[in-house]
């Protein structure tokens, strides 16, 4: 079985700040700690099944099956498999409005 490389760009690693800041906020830090070591074993899941996910529905409404998308609820994270790595671009609740995050972020280049 092929094994990938996992990494995070910058703006996911900022989204995952976030996440763990806001949570720390308002409810505590061992809920913070727990959900981010959720999100991170969902992502590390990904070096042997990077195409598991599926594309996300607002980004095949422009034509474009470039980015996968797996959950840890309500989070979504996404990512593009590329040759030997995968990419994780962005992680968002997904309550969120994600038809203009994802257009404003993954579109806009």
């Amino acid at each position: 079985m092929k094994k990938y490389t996992v990494s995070i760009d910058g703006g996911a690693e900022q989204d995952l700040r976030e996440i763990a800041a806001y949570i720390a906020q308002r409810d505590s830090l061992q809920g913070a700690a727990e959900v981010a070591a959720n999100i991170e074993r969902q992502i590390g899941q990904l070096a042997t099944f990077p195409n598991r996910g599926a594309h996300p529905l607002e980004l095949l409404d422009y034509g474009n099956r470039d980015f996968r998308e797996i959950h840890f609820k309500p989070y979504r994270i996404l990512y593009r498999v590329l040759e030997k790595e995968v990419v994780i671009v962005l992680i968002a609740d997904g309550r969120r409005d994600m038809r203009t995050l994802l257009a404003r972020r993954l579109l806009a280049d």
